[in-house]
């Protein structure tokens, strides 16, 4: 299925959990912050939450430096 993510069309499995796309990424769930569909779900959603045909997500990951 098709999901916007970033402002960029993604492939995503059926019913996927945002956990689950969001590790397909290579990101750890741990270190992102998600938004789906204009709500920021909380880490404990993650799991639960499943992504639909065009759904949008934003990701932002946060990067340590100096």
């Amino acid at each position: 299925m098709k999901i916007i993510v970033n402002g960029e069309e993604k492939e995503a499995k059926q019913e996927a959990s945002v956990a689950e796309f969001v590790s397909t990424l290579g990101f750890d769930p741990e270190t992102v912050v998600v938004e789906l569909d204009g709500q920021i779900l909380n880490r404990t959603e993650y799991a639960e939450r499943h992504l639909k045909e065009g759904c949008e997500l934003e990701l932002i990951r946060f990067i340590g430096g100096g």
